[in-house]
Formats: C-alpha cells, structure tokens, sequence
C-alpha cells in the first residue's frame, strides 16, 4: 500500500484544481445559482490561527456539496486590508501598510491555499487596490448627492492610543474594539452618514430574511427602536423648552426632577442665571473623560449636580421641578434631556434616594420606601388627575391625545441608532473624494477623476493634534475647484475600515468591470447571497452597514434586492486549550501551518469540523487533532480491503441512512454529527473486512467535502472513471434508510434486562414468542407471577411481576 502522506498528496490536488480551474464559476443560465460568502479577514500582520478556518471549512463544505448537486456555485474570497487593524501593525513594527498589506495577503493566501478551499480565486478583490476603491468613493459620492453624507461638529469617541476617531459600533466597554486602549470624548468635524434615514427599513426588512433569531435580535437591539411622546417641558421665566422622548408618558403625574445630559446647550445658555456654574463645569470637565459605556453603565455609582437656579414646569400639573446635570444622560441618544420618574423608573430612584429627590407613586403597587414598583405594564394609574382609575394601556392612549390636543407634545418614534461617523484622520484608507471651496463649499470629485488615490507618504504615523498625516502633504491638499476653478482644499480625512467591506460581495459578481462596480446581468444573476456566515461580532458593525449601503443602493437603482444576504449564519470561536480566546497575549496561539505540517491540511478541516457545535465555541485539543488524522489513516487502508460489486445486503440500510443524515447535516451546520456517521460507516465496513466499490464511491463522495485531499487520491487509486470533484452527489431512497429489523427492549417492573430483535411489523404475540423464548426470561420471572404484559408497538415490551 502507497504510504500516506498528506503533503504529496495535497499539493498534487491543489495544483491539479488551480491548473483545471475546477472552482472557476461562470453565469450559467442552465445551472440552479448559489452564491457562498464568508468574512473577507484583516490581512492586519497577525496571520490566520487555527479558529480561522472554522467558517472558510463550513461553507467550503455547503459549496462543495452544491457542486456535486449541479449547480453554480460563486464561493469567492478577498481581503478587507485598509483600516486600523493593519495600519496599527505597520505603525507597531516600522513598516508602510503598503508592504504591509502586500506580504500579509500573500501570507493568507498560501495559508488559505494550503488548507483546500474551493474559493474562486480569479474573483479575489482586496479593499486597497484603486480599482476597487475606486467604486467605494463613487458609492460615497452618491451618498453625499442625495444627502447621506454631510459634515458635522460632534463629541466623538477618540481612542487615545489610535488617535483617531471611532463609531459607536467600535467601542466595547468603554475601550477601542481594535487596541483595547480607553476612549474619550472629544469634539470634532466629522463626515457622517445618515444610516438613521434607514432605521426602520433595517428592522422591517429582517421580517424577509433567514437570520438565525440571535442576529436578528442584536440588530434590533442595536437599532433600539421605541415608541412614546415627545413631550415639552417649559424652562422657568423663560419662553424655552426642554423636549424629552418618553416612552411612558401615562407616568408624566409622576415626574419629580428633570436631568440633562452634561453636554446640553442650555448651560451655556442659561449660564447667567445658573448659580453653581462654576460646579457643574468642573463636573462636565470630569464625565469629558468617561466613555459613553461607562456613563451608562447601570451598576455604576450615580453621580450628578443640581443646577441652581434652573427650574422646568411640569406641563400636565404646572408644578415647579428641580433640574440636574447627570452622566447618565447622553447628548447623542433622544433630546439629552429625560423627566425623571423614581417611583416607576430603578436608575431614576436610585439616583432620587441618593440625592434625596422626591418619589411619587403614579401606578398602583409595590413598597416605594424600599425600590421602584417596574411592574407596571399592566396597571391602574392613581394621584393622576384625569387618568386615575385607567390601565396603563388607557392611559397612554388618553395622555398622548391630551398632548396633541394642548400642543405641548406628540407621538413620537426614537432610535438608538446614531449616523454613522465616517471620518478617519489617519493615512491608511480611502481617500474622501470631496473638495472643500470657499465659494462653493463641499463640491465632489468629478466622477472620471475617480479613483482618487492615496499619495506615496514616508510618515504615515497619525499627529498628536488629531489630523489626518494627509494633511501635511501640499500637493495632495491644495487643488482647484471642480465647480469654479479657483483654489480650493481636499479632505484629508479617510474612510474608516468598514467602508470598503459594506460592498465587496458585489464586486465579487464582477470584480473586473471598469465602467461600474458590477454589471447589471451579473449582479442580476449572482445576488442576493444565499448564505453568508461571519462572527457574531460583526453583526452590529459590517452587518449593520453592509445593509445599510445594499438598500441605498437598491433606493438609487444599482442592486435588484432590497437585502444582500438572504441567509445569515454564524460560528462558536475555537478556543485556546485554556479554554480562553486564542490571543498571542495569552500564549495559547496555535498556527494552522503547523498541524498542516504535521498531520496534512485534511486532519485539520476534519478536527474544525468534529470539535463540536459548530454555533458553540470549544476549546482546541491535541489529542483530538490525533483522533482525526487516526480516522483518515483508516479511510486511507480502505484501498487495501476493495471487492468488485454493487452495495451489498448488509450495507444497504446503514449506506442510505449515511446519505441522507450526511447530507441533511451538512446543510444544517452539523458538520460533527456528520462525521460522527462517517466514523460509524468505516467502523461498520471494517467489521466486515470489505468496502464494494459502490460502497467505496458512495463513502468518498460524502466524506469528500470534509477531507478533499486523500478522498480525490483514494478515487483515483481505485480506478474510478476521471475525478471525484466530476462526480454528482449521491441520493438515497427513503424506504431503505429504515431496518426491517428493531431491537426491543424488554422491561421487569420497570427495569430493562434485555432486548430481543425482532422484524418491525410484527404483533404482540411474535413478539411475546421472542421475549420467552430467551434464556433470560426464566430467570427474571423465577419463582414470581406474570401479572401484566404490555407491548408499546416498535418501543418496549414490560412485563410486571408478582
């Protein structure tokens, strides 16, 4: 028997599939269309780890399987390399994000290469290339034409080791998503998109796709969108307002003190009139350091300052209520104002019982001297004037028409969801395609001047006064105006990271077309993605975005879908085998070239797929890797054991029961219960000392998307005519996945003693026969009466005994 070795082995297929474009797709009218995606990774410096591969092996496998089904299938891959993650590391280790970029997508490549994935690679893109980028500064360009795209003065999270900007979306309990560094506020002009305008769609939409609920749930979450009133509180001795959103104006009786968010103009407004303002500025100087995570943690310690000097008026009884500035309430999310109700409300409470404010109970229930009464969706409104005695439900309905009648307030939709902040003051990203002219203000690039290139810089560290290192190149900052020819200014800020990932799926449809960024029938044909799987990480950042710029795009006549992907899955992390995240921090990094090296690129995709749930997270073990390269030994000693002939007898119920669980877990991510019955098959066939030749094509077919390397060399040692990838999938018939055999298990007083086999139809007095005429029977009914039997038909037969 040839020996196995997995490096001969592998590297002859993977240069036969390269040579053969074996997973080259093209649009083919005649075929059943299926277009696979995962995450594009970050070329950042780091390389791939051994969790990386999870997802690529998942879908490589759905791909495969689609393949031999006979349909199209568009299984692409390319690299998302502008943004932080690899500017950070060329910063770190002294080197151009150019080279950068260049030296890790080669790296990723080989290591992608080197583990069998069917990806496409004639339609690899990469985020940096002008050509592509190209189409993400057009894509913007239409944004800031219909007005999307607009700039503003706002108080920014600026990460203090980045330097640089952040969105909402990038900050995870109060620290950079990218260094882990902590993030402040910090002021500045900033280009935004209006990803608010298309709040409701996001949420709407999801009703069209299939989300696992979890992604669903964390979109809607984080779009956070809720219905209530806009109600108007008048500032005292003054014609001013203070509009708060509560989504419980049936409580508005029981407000006792009003908060603002420490940033709200107000203060410097009614500064004359404020009599601690010295106070509260020390205190808005302090929350200035504080991360919004951090300002709205809710285990926090409360903190705040009453303004003295300041009063509202309660619009539905006229009664005087003190104000306070707190950190706990946020500029950027409602009005950066909020009526505080502590008798209905635990943070208002606990802020009211530290500070000693008033609590009023406008609902009926609880023990206010101890905590909130929150259990208020259902009840009966008291010291509420015209609305005691109504439910809840009653009583929002009559406040909001009692609002709209008095013209002091209305029904209003608010939303978490913030514009998206899309400037970066950093170099390594796309350049804004936008002019500033001191006549004609932001003027666009014109169209066929695009791509705007990023110039060839020496520095390219960010400045220490938060601009972008663009901003010291003359030649890049001084041009003309495209509108009046006199000179103007180019933005210097870039993209952030997120920019270039938000379309890449659609120029995988079309990656070399230079008049658009994909052609009409290509994008007709390929989109939308049937099944897209990424990290649960993403679903609040590109999977928020991606769809955000998919229905702008829809909206402008460009893509026919509303959605981009119809499918979206997920996967657990492989962990390290301390059982935490794999991270060169905590020395529990394992490199995927060496398991390839040791054991071949099979082992590895097999033991990703075996280790466990495939939605579940699980820690990497090296006894299990061994498992699964002493499972392929076995299937590669099958060569020894091949006898001519179809599927026999024996094999018959076991093989169509394989196939059909195969196949089913394959497309249902339960990719170890799969293998699991491929492991029982080859334990099967080695009882038997044998494996047909319809048993052996049969077998390599279904273990050939997990392992493609040694089942293509097993095809082709056995003879078997041109090539496994050629081959179609096998089907199985329903009727013989069932055994006209079952093992039943025969119960005394209740417990199992043995279990007779029996064929399935057979009645209850065969299978009474049976039971009796084991040995066993006689020594369980010993000296004891038979009282009852009772056969549950294909389940259990019980005796009891007396």
């Amino acid at each position: 028997m040839k020996e196995y070795n997995p490096k001969e082995i592998e590297g002859k297929w993977q240069k036969h599939w390269e040579e053969k474009e074996v997973y080259h797709c093209k649009m083919d009218p005649n075929k059943e269309k299926f277009y696979a995606l995962v995450e594009f990774p970050y070329p950042s410096g780091q390389g791939l780890h051994v969790g990386h591969p999870r997802p690529y092996t998942a879908l490589d496998i759905v791909a495969r399987k689609r393949r031999y089904q006979g349909q199209e299938v568009l299984f692409p891959m390319g690299f998302d390399a502008f943004g932080l993650p690899t500017e950070n590391y060329a910063i770190k280790n002294h080197i151009h994000p150019a080279l950068v970029t260049k030296n890790n997508v080669d790296h990723f490549k080989d290591q992608l290469k080197a583990l069998g994935f069917s990806f496409d690679w004639s339609r690899e893109v990469n985020t940096t290339d002008p050509d592509y980028y190209k189409w993400t500064q057009w894509i913007f360009l239409q944004m800031f034409k219909k007005g999307l795209a607009y700039k503003s003065e706002i108080p920014i999270n600026w990460c203090t080791s980045c330097k640089v900007g952040l969105s909402n979306e990038e900050v995870v309990n109060g620290s950079c998503e990218r260094c882990g560094s902590p993030v402040v506020h910090k002021v500045k002009s900033q280009w935004m998109l209006k990803i608010t305008a298309y709040a409701d769609r996001l949420i709407d939409d999801l009703e069209d796709v299939d989300y696992l609920d979890r992604i669903k749930a964390q979109q809607i979450n984080w779009i956070g969108r809720s219905y209530g009133a806009q109600v108007d509180f008048r500032v005292e001795d003054s014609d001013k307002k203070l509009k708060i959103f509560t989504t419980r104006p049936d409580t508005l009786f029981g407000v006792s003190y009003m908060v603002l968010a420490p940033e709200h103009p107000y203060i410097e407004e009614f500064k004359d009139r404020i009599e601690n303002l010295e106070e509260i500025q020390k205190y808005r100087e302090e929350v200035s350091k504080k991360s919004e995570f951090e300002r709205t943690e809710l285990s926090k310690e409360k903190t705040g300052v009453a303004i003295k000097g300041l009063y509202a008026i309660n619009p539905v009884n006229q009664k005087k209520i003190p104000i306070w500035v707190s950190d706990y309430v946020l500029m950027s999310y409602g009005t950066g104002a909020i009526m505080a109700v502590p008798g209905h409300d635990s943070r208002d409470y606990e802020f009211a019982k530290k500070f000693d404010l008033p609590i009023l109970s406008v609902i009926k229930g609880g023990d206010l001297s101890k905590e909130a009464y929150t259990d208020i969706e259902d009840g009966i409104l008291e010291n509420s004037d015209f609305l005691n005695g109504l439910s809840v439900k009653e009583a929002k309905e009559k406040m909001y028409e009692w609002l709209e009648k008095e013209g002091i307030g209305e029904r209003h939709t608010n939303y978490k969801l913030r514009d998206w902040v899309f400037s970066r003051q950093r170099y390594w990203g796309e350049p804004i395609p936008l002019i500033y002219c001191d006549d004609c203000g932001w003027v666009p690039v014109d169209e066929k001047d695009l791509p705007l290139t990023l110039p060839e810089v020496e520095n390219y560290e960010p400045t220490d006064n938060g601009e972008s290192p663009l901003a010291k190149i003359d030649s890049f900052v001084h041009t003309t105006c495209p509108k009046c020819g006199k000179p103007a200014r180019r933005e210097t800020d870039t993209m952030p990271q997120w920019a270039g990932s938000s379309w890449y799926y659609l120029r995988y449809t079309d990656p070399h077309n230079s008049e658009a960024l994909a052609s009409k029938e290509a994008l007709d044909y390929f989109t939308p993605v049937d099944w897209y799987n990424g990290g649960m990480e993403h679903t609040t950042l590109h999977l928020l975005y991606s769809r955000f710029w998919h229905k702008f795009l829809y909206d402008i006549g460009i893509v026919p879908t509303k959605e981009p992907y119809m499918k979206r899955t997920s996967h657990g992390m492989i962990l390290g085998d301390n059982g935490e995240k794999m991270s060169k921090s905590r020395g529990n990094v394992i490199n995927p070239d060496d398991i390839v090296n040791e054991y071949g690129a099979d082992t590895l995709r097999t033991y990703e797929m075996f280790i466990g749930d495939f939605e579940k997270s699980a820690p990497w073990s090296d006894n299990g890797v061994k498992g699964c390269r002493r499972f392929l030994e076995r299937v590669w000693k099958l060569q020894d054991s091949i006898v001519d002939g179809g599927l026999r007898p024996e094999m018959e119920v076991l093989t169509h029961q394989t196939i059909k669980k195969v196949s089913f877990d394959y497309e249902h991510l339960k990719f170890n219960t799969a293998i699991a019955q491929l492991m029982t098959y080859l334990n099967e066939i080695n009882s038997l000392g044998s494996i047909s030749r319809e048993e052996l094509k049969i077998f390599l077919t279904l273990l050939n998307p997990v392992a493609p390397h040694i089942t293509e060399e097993l095809w082709t040692l056995a003879g078997f005519e041109g090539y496994l990838h050629d081959t179609s999938w096998p089907e199985y018939d329903e009727a013989k996945t069932v055994e006209d055999s079952i093992e039943i298990p025969v119960q005394f007083n209740g417990k199992v003693r043995f279990t007779v086999k029996v064929p399935r139809e057979a009645s209850k007095e065969e299978v009474e026969k049976v039971v009796k005429a084991e040995d066993a029977f006689a020594d369980q009914v010993g000296d004891k009466n038979v009282v009852k039997e009772i056969y549950v038909p294909g389940r259990i037969y019980n005796i009891v005994l007396k």
